[in-house]
């Protein structure tokens, strides 16, 4: 085991699968204690298994994030157990590429469930993190953004991006606002990466017509982006706030 992550607490919501599970292992191994937060409470304590098969140390807390007193409820189980937080990782999200569509498709129910999924939820983790992180002398917020807030795509997820474009607002505002705190805030915009809540819509075609509109050639892998959110959760970024990491393969450099 690292130690790049050494006595750092971190929260990261719908760490149960994909991206989020990848992060919390990843971080794990490199010495954090992790919270690992989903609204599906088997999956989080599966996490939490692969965690401690790793050698770390996690907990796991179920609520929906979008609900304050969920996450409030959520953190502070987490505190409790670790004494301290130092990483929040707002990696929490829903594509619903069959119910969020165009501005023109999209009904009112799937758009506030949506922005309340993408965009609420990170409000909520921020509101009541970041009082912990002041108490723990400064700490890391990430963001999990989304090229879909840097260029429109003709296969439109109006909700999606916009929530993720709000994001990239709401990181710049933390930053300026918590810097005399020690406290940074960044944002990750991945591109495509392959994890379960992608498999539904990525039959052959649709894999075959992103691996050639990528540079690279193909889609990301959950690791990859955990490793970004790594060098953000760690002393290693520690001059870096309010910035913006894409990590698309080279997608939006066309």
């Amino acid at each position: 085991m690292a130690d790049r992550l050494r006595n750092k607490v971190v929260f990261i919501t719908g760490a149960g699968a994909g991206m989020g599970r990848e992060a919390a292992i990843l971080f794990a191994e490199e010495g954090a204690r992790v919270v690992v937060a989903d609204i599906e409470g088997a999956a989080a304590a599966e996490t939490v298994k692969k965690v401690e098969a790793a050698g770390g140390q996690a907990i796991a807390v179920t609520g929906d994030v979008a609900v304050e007193a969920d996450v409030q409820r959520m953190i502070t189980e987490g505190v409790r157990k670790f004494g301290a937080l130092h990483v929040l990782y707002n990696n929490a999200g829903v594509l619903w590429k069959d119910r969020d569509r165009s501005v023109l498709e999209t009904d009112e129910k799937s758009w506030d469930r949506v922005m309340a999924i993408n965009l609420k939820s990170v409000f909520w983790v921020t509101k009541h993190g970041i009082p912990h992180l002041r108490t723990a002398g400064g700490g890391s917020i990430i963001m999990m953004g989304s090229v879909s807030a840097l260029a429109g795509f003709t296969r439109a997820q109006d909700a999606y991006t916009a929530a993720k474009g709000a994001l990239i607002s709401l990181t710049k505002s933390l930053a300026i606002q918590f810097a005399k705190d020690k406290i940074r805030c960044n944002v990750i915009h991945p591109g495509i990466v392959d994890t379960p809540l992608q498999a539904p819509y990525l039959t052959d075609a649709i894999r075959k017509e992103f691996e050639t509109g990528i540079p690279l050639g193909r889609i990301a892998q959950p690791r990859e982006i955990a490793y970004v959110a790594l060098f953000l959760a760690s002393d290693e970024s520690s001059f870096m706030t309010g910035a913006e990491l894409v990590v698309d393969g080279g997608f939006t450099a066309g």
